[in-house]
């Protein structure tokens, strides 16, 4: 296999330089984030008042975790670890508290994560001179800029023509000649459902990859995705906390998503102990950033359930894999008193042929019991058959989401365009029963 690489001496390092380079980093730090109010504390009350309180990577575990609350209770200036006139840029993310979540990068705090996201491109088998259309929502939200740092890094044509707008989308695809874009999977399945409308096919297109993420998908829905367009779909991963994309992307192999370790150390807990789990064993990840200074994240608690790969990848980089997001500690759904995961109702629909590309769950009351219902889309041409065929595949759908998960739920089938669209990240689950 012919393997990109971007920076090769780093990416196929011996996992004792990894881990070297982990520890060094580490102390670096340690040493920022007692700069700050919040971690001041939090480190002296374990023992940690300099750097050289760590010795070895495994004092990290001495830290206590760090959680969106955290950041939102230390708003605005809480973890910021350099004076002001140091800070470059600034993201957040807002919540359901209304309380934003907030990011402070220096100069060197972005061009690291710009150079850890031109690798994750290069890793791609992209390469400068491809037409790389950014189709994320820019502004606070770090996805946008972020790959757009990056793609300009490699060399690439950069068309920075953000969220929505799907007509814009498809004509700006072939005016261009777009050879890469960047989007969450939902709003891609989207756009090829428009595709013909304006009298612009996919022959009209020189589309050949897509970089999607923000939202959690199965391995399904990018294999879709891939038939659907004729594409190579590669999936990443990143949260603002942390950066926003470049955390994790895939290499050529798509075989899930290699975690920069020089850059990040990643931990797999059991969600409710917070004990540390073994290679392989499905938890909740926990990742601290080694790269950035003015606003240090150590061991912040991402709610994503995950795994890491025991073993290496065909590519030859040694960095450890991770799974695909399996679900969220907070989305998981409680129907009756069985635990059900939106993730788990996708993988099984989307490998459905007769599904097209978009579906929504609905959870509300039918009495004292919980009632899950699966709205789905359909082909055109199935809604001009046969009835008993229509009931057939219902029969299907609940069948295989029985086998997942349990629950028997009602299916409906809608035709294409139906269901509501989402042109960020799409909104699968509605649930109206009320609040306690």
């Amino acid at each position: 296999m012919d393997t990109p690489f971007w920076n090769r001496e780093i990416e196929t390092a011996e996992r004792s330089r990894i881990e070297q380079i982990q520890l060094q980093r580490l102390k670096t730090i340690v040493g920022w984030a007692l700069r700050t109010p919040f971690y001041r504390k939090r480190l002296t009350q374990v023992g940690i008042n300099a750097p050289q309180d760590i010795r070895r990577l495994q004092d990290l575990q001495r830290i206590p975790y760090t959680t969106k609350d955290d950041l939102r209770l230390n708003f605005p200036k809480g973890l910021l670890a350099v004076d002001m006139k140091e800070v470059l840029r600034i993201h957040s993310s807002s919540g359901t508290t209304g309380i934003p979540t907030v990011i402070y990068f220096a100069r060197d705090d972005v061009d690291n994560w710009t150079d850890l996201l031109a690798r994750s491109i290069t890793g791609t088998g992209a390469v400068p001179g491809d037409v790389f259309q950014n189709m994320m929502t820019y502004g606070m939200f770090t996805g946008g800029l972020g790959l757009h740092y990056g793609a300009e890094r490699v060399g690439m044509t950069v068309i920075p023509i953000g969220g929505g707008n799907t007509k814009r989308q498809i004509q700006t695809m072939k005016d261009f000649q777009t050879t890469v874009v960047h989007v969450t999977p939902s709003y891609l399945l989207h756009i090829h459902s428009r595709l013909g409308e304006d009298g612009i096919g996919r022959p009209d297109l020189a589309l050949r990859k897509a970089f999607i993420g923000a939202e959690p998908h199965s391995e399904n829905t990018r294999r879709k995705l891939e038939e659907l367009l004729q594409i190579e779909a590669y999936n990443s991963y990143g949260l603002s906390e942390l950066n926003g994309p470049g955390v994790a992307f895939e290499c050529v192999c798509q075989k899930d998503m290699h975690v920069w370790e020089d850059a990040y150390i990643a931990e797999v807990i059991n969600p409710h102990t917070g004990a540390v789990l073994k290679e392989g064993e499905e938890g909740e990840l926990v990742l601290t950033n080694l790269v950035r200074r003015a606003t240090p994240m150590l061991r912040y608690r991402t709610r994503d359930l995950a795994f890491l790969y025991p073993q290496g990848c065909d590519c030859g980089r040694t960095h450890r894999r991770l799974s695909r997001i399996l679900g969220r500690t907070d989305d998981m759904l409680i129907i009756n008193g069985v635990n059900v995961f939106p993730s788990q109702i996708e993988e099984k629909i989307m490998r459905i042929p007769e599904v097209a590309t978009n579906y929504q769950i609905h959870v509300d009351k039918n009495g004292a019991l919980d009632r899950l219902t699966v709205k789905v889309e359909i082909y055109p041409k199935l809604f001009l058959g046969e009835v008993a065929k229509l009931e057939a595949l219902k029969q299907k759908i609940v069948d295989e989401l029985r086998a997942s998960i349990v629950i028997s739920p009602l299916v409906e089938l809608h035709e294409p365009g139906a269901l509501p669209v989402s042109e960020g990240k799409a909104k699968r689950v509605v649930d109206d029963r009320p609040k306690d």
